[in-house]
């Protein structure tokens, strides 16, 4: 995984724009914080990508289990991030106020650990039922595992809504497999 630029760009001012278009006071603390906390990391990676990524060769044969807590949080370049945190700002305004800040909080802690499990039991799944060893030096980083399962929480708690995505609508109940199609199209990886 390369190594992306750092720094103020187009994906990274349009964030910051249409998060002052919420207003800071319009979003709830658990949610701004790991806006935050993902901006924060994106100018200040703790490693580069090719040491924050969660592969199994890495997580699991390396024993290199930090993996699981930093890949969600670092993002391959500013649209990755830009995408990624657009939809935890609606998504976490939602489900936050919904759910309380200290629950939303317990939600995106578990979530950004068995997303990353997850990853690694379907990479290793692919390696035996392809008997293909490279799935597991597939290595990625990102926000969009958890996103995904906010998605389907939103869902649970707000059955009936309607989505649009793209320009059309979509039921809430299909719009997150469409998110999921939609963000691997746009930034793959």
């Amino acid at each position: 995984m390369e190594r992306r630029q750092r720094g103020v760009s187009a994906g990274l001012l349009l964030l910051l724009y249409q998060i002052s278009q919420v207003g800071l006071q319009n979003i709830p603390s658990v949610t701004l914080g790991v806006l935050i906390l993902n901006i924060f990391l994106f100018l200040n990676p703790v490693r580069p990508l090719s040491e924050v990524c969660l592969s199994v060769n890495e997580a699991v044969h390396r024993k290199n289990w930090q993996r699981l807590l930093l890949a969600p949080f670092h993002h391959a370049d500013d649209w990755h991030l830009y995408y990624n945190m657009i939809s935890m700002l609606w998504k976490g305004i939602m489900l936050e106020r919904k759910l309380k800040s200290i629950w939303f909080a317990y939600i995106i802690a578990v979530f950004s650990l068995l997303i990353g499990v997850v990853y690694m039991v379907l990479e290793l799944l692919l390696v035996v039922i392809l008997d293909d060893p490279s799935y597991e030096m597939s290595c990625g980083v990102g926000f969009s595992g958890v996103l995904f399962a906010l998605k389907v929480l939103n869902n649970h708690y707000n059955p009936g809504r309607v989505s649009i995505v793209f320009g059309l609508p979509i039921s809430s109940k299909y719009a997150c497999w469409v998110e999921l199609v939609a963000i691997h199209l746009i930034s793959p990886g």
